[in-house]
């Protein structure tokens, strides 16, 4: 392979050719391509429901298995070695990654779908509804999610920090089960390529759909109509954000965005909590957690099997989360490996856990709790407001009940714009790490290929929702979740494989 050559065009021209040659002929008959695809998903979904809820279940116990065993106390890397960023870095960091943007919609807006469409036996509207809603908000950014994010690092963070190989890709980690003819030849090329087309899927709708995040607001405060000029508009400077934030890199992009948004996002649920209901919402979120806990077991493996006629919201809709979720679950190890350095496997895995889910719960009892203390004084019929087509359009809505409603949903606008830009900066990065033929255990990827990387996932994006495309290539990325399912398990064995046969958790353990 020549050393002038940034990118393994052997995995990411055919990963960008599939994604194309998928999305572009669906966007072309798009009701026809969604209806197809809508009723794959839903036969998968009512086959197989009961398995993604258990497979949630199976991830958190596999990472608290690996967390306080043996395996917890082997360090990814020199164990003489301090760890890369301090805690509050990179914790922040995994936040970014792991949340992003939707935390800025689920929570504010995820309630009202349980409350319009509660589980069978509870009224729509009903007190008891609306605490369904806020709790089965927190629920879906709770640990299930997260252990689904996280499990496939400790694999990818051991061949990358411990055995130092220099190809940062899932084929790599997968050589200790399948050997060298299978990880140098197309096996190998098979896995990398699924990689890259669950993350360039993934991206592009992120970016498609996480721009009405922006727009419904900027439009709200500039009194104007959401057009295509102004999704464009919006668009083209996250673009440019994101891509400078992943051209600079980890030290001086990624992470300092990170924890700015950090200290962004306390300041704006300070201010809701003084400008706004803020007992309310304090009590409130503490109804939320303790109905949460109490009804954990029942979010988690719940089925509606014995009530007839279609299942509510929170079934249906969990089983999808847990399968989009699946979708995103290798980028979010891989980068989670790449930044862990230093990091124990039980420090990698209890952050991931617990600092996304903590910061989920803490959003989503504030911006939840505003909308429903104003549903409940009449101020804002939001239940009907969400029935409409624009959902997003509630947001300003809700937001402009404050006192400081214009300021509000600049800072809204702000914290959202750099959540998207803190997701889509780790996923460019990431895809350039993963292509790159440089030494990913000694180097970073190189700055121009970071910057193609990032165009590619703008120009992919841009061109769908032109054309019309996102929706049928968000159920796609539904789809992968199946194969990438099977691929996380086969990684998490894998890491137990090359720890057991270094006996690492002996000779690669802090003093």
């Amino acid at each position: 392979m020549s050393k002038k050559r940034l990118i393994d065009y052997r995995i990411f021209l055919p990963s960008l050719l599939i994604v194309m040659g998928i999305s572009i002929p669906f966007a072309f008959y798009e009701a026809e391509s969604l209806e197809l695809l809508n009723s794959i998903f839903n036969t998968i979904v009512d086959v197989f429901s009961w398995g993604y809820l258990w497979y949630g279940v199976i991830l958190v116990a596999a990472a608290l298995y690996f967390s306080f065993s043996k395996y917890g106390k082997v360090v990814l890397g020199d164990p003489a070695e301090k760890p890369r960023f301090t805690l509050f870095e990179y914790a922040s960091i995994l936040i970014a990654m792991g949340i992003g943007s939707t935390i800025m919609r689920t929570g504010m807006l995820q309630w009202t779908s349980v409350a319009n469409d509660p589980p069978a036996g509870v009224d729509p509207g009903s007190a008891e509804s609306l605490l369904w809603g806020n709790s089965y908000s927190m629920f879906l950014w709770g640990f299930q999610v997260f252990a689904i994010f996280v499990m496939i690092a400790p694999a990818m963070g051991y061949v990358l920090h411990v055995q130092k190989r220099p190809l940062m890709r899932i084929s790599e980690a997968c050589r200790v089960l399948f050997g060298d003819r299978f990880t140098d030849g197309w096996g190998g090329k098979v896995l990398d390529i699924l990689f890259l087309i669950s993350i360039l899927t993934g991206a592009a709708v992120t970016l498609g759909l996480g721009a009405p995040i922006i727009t419904y607001n900027l439009s709200s405060l500039l009194n104007m109509e959401v057009t295509f000029g102004m999704t464009i508009i919006v668009t083209a400077v996250w673009v440019f954000l994101f891509s400078l934030s992943a051209y600079l890199g980890i030290e001086k992009g990624i992470k300092r965005l990170s924890t700015l948004n950090m200290y962004l996002a306390g300041l704006f649920a300070v201010l809701i909590l003084i400008a706004g209901p803020g007992v309310f919402i304090l009590n409130y979120f503490t109804d939320s957690v303790s109905f949460l806990l109490s009804h954990y077991l029942t979010f988690s493996l719940n089925t509606d099997s014995v009530h007839g006629g279609e299942p509510s919201h929170v079934q249906s809709n969990t089983v999808f989360w847990f399968a989009y979720s699946a979708t995103w679950a290798m980028l979010h190890s891989v980068f989670a490996a790449k930044i862990s350095k230093g990091r124990t496997i039980k420090e990698m895995i209890l952050t991931y856990l617990l600092a996304p889910t903590m910061i989920s719960w803490i959003a989503t009892g504030v911006l939840g709790g505003l909308g429903v203390h104003r549903y409940l004084t009449g101020e804002l019929s939001i239940l009907k407001l969400v029935r409409q087509d624009e959902r997003m359009a509630a947001i300003p809505e809700i937001l402009n009940t404050l006192p400081i409603g214009g300021i509000m949903i600049v800072i809204f606008i702000i914290v959202a714009l750099i959540f998207l830009t803190t997701t889509l900066d780790s996923t460019t990065y990431t895809v350039a790490a993963y292509t790159s033929t440089r030494d990913m255990s000694q180097h970073e990827p190189a700055k121009l290929l970071r910057i193609v990387i990032a165009g590619v996932i703008a120009g992919l994006a841009l061109l769908l929702m032109r054309i019309g495309g996102l929706a049928p290539l968000e159920v796609i990325s539904g789809l992968m979740g199946l194969p990438i399912i099977v691929v996380q398990f086969i990684l998490i064995y894998a890491a137990k494989k090359m720890m057991d046969e270094d006996q690492a958790w002996k000779y690669n353990i802090r003093k």
